[in-house]
């Protein structure tokens, strides 16, 4: 049952990131980006959205690892 709520939750907090990334890009070409800048502001959109993932759940496993 764990198993599957971190195979769930690390695929949804993977979908979400992508989204976010294709959001970026499309909004970054509307404002008359070029494709590498649009490329560097789509991963960096995707890192941090991954990194934002990486620092809640440390924070979360802190609390829990003290209850």
């Amino acid at each position: 049952m764990t198993v599957a709520v971190v195979l769930l939750t690390t695929a949804l907090v993977t979908v979400i990131a992508l989204l976010a990334a294709v959001g970026a890009a499309v909004l970054a070409r509307m404002d008359g980006a070029t494709y590498p800048t649009t490329l560097t502001r789509a991963a960096t959109a995707f890192a941090a959205v991954i990194t934002l993932a990486a620092a809640v759940t440390a924070a979360l496993s802190a609390l829990l690892a003290y209850s």
